[in-house]
């Protein structure tokens, strides 16, 4: 799904440059699940942003299906954020003043316009994450455990072929979090949806088919967890 190939991401201040990632070359299939450890600096969260669109290479390349992200323009790499892939943040990025029903059906109206389809799916992906009768709460009015499964539920909603979660269980006691590592799983397996996740912890970076160690923006290795090729 994703191939990297000497990618290098530098962010630049008034105090100097600093690269990020550094000569990553990498290969993600189709189908798999890949956790992305390492120390805090090591460049995990300006990776998952590269591949989700949200920045842009300083040099190398990376591609999406044969079809070179950096080369896109900012409508179509927008098109690609929306269509392909779902963001699950450890901050949930829940708007406040809209109901759990409401925030799942966000990505779809900025996708297709507003539609009574929007708020069937919506219902059928709360009833997937088991919050069916949280569909009118607001986010305050839910646990952090529920508002992470309406993060979830919400990253589904165009349908993406690639998850990405950036410490999806960084704010979640154990019991929560491997109820969310779960439904990731689950979405991986059952589906086939390729997922990538970071993370600190050494339990969710076993629950993947590979695992991906970063160090100082540079890849140090990737294991095969489940014993997939």
């Amino acid at each position: 799904m994703f191939s990297l190939e000497g990618v290098r991401k530098t962010y630049r201040g008034r105090r100097g440059s600093v690269d990020a990632l550094r000569d990553v070359t990498l290969t993600v299939e189709t189908g798999s699940f890949l956790t992305v450890t390492g120390p805090s600096g090591s460049g995990k969260t300006t990776l998952l942003l590269t591949l989700g669109g949200l920045i842009r290479v300083t040099a190398g390349r990376i591609d999406f299906k044969g079809v070179e992200l950096s080369r896109l323009s900012e409508a179509r790499l927008a098109e690609y954020r929306n269509r392909k892939v779902g963001f699950v943040l450890q901050t949930f990025n829940l708007i406040p003043y809209l109901s759990a029903l409401e925030n799942i059906m966000v990505p779809m109206v900025f996708a297709n316009g507003t539609g009574s389809s929007h708020t069937e799916r919506a219902k059928t992906l709360l009833d997937r994450v088991g919050l069916a009768d949280r569909a009118n709460h607001l986010p305050r009015e839910l646990s952090v455990g529920q508002q992470q499964r309406v993060a979830i539920a919400r990253a589904l909603g165009n349908d993406p072929e690639v998850i990405l979660a950036d410490e999806p269980t960084g704010n979640l006691d154990p019991a929560l979090s491997r109820g969310i590592l779960g439904i990731l799983r689950e979405l991986n397996e059952k589906e086939g949806r390729t997922v990538v996740m970071v993370t600190h912890s050494p339990e969710a970076a076993q629950m993947g088919s590979h695992h991906l160690r970063l160090e100082d923006g540079c890849c140090v290795g990737v294991d095969n967890v489940r014993g997939q090729p």
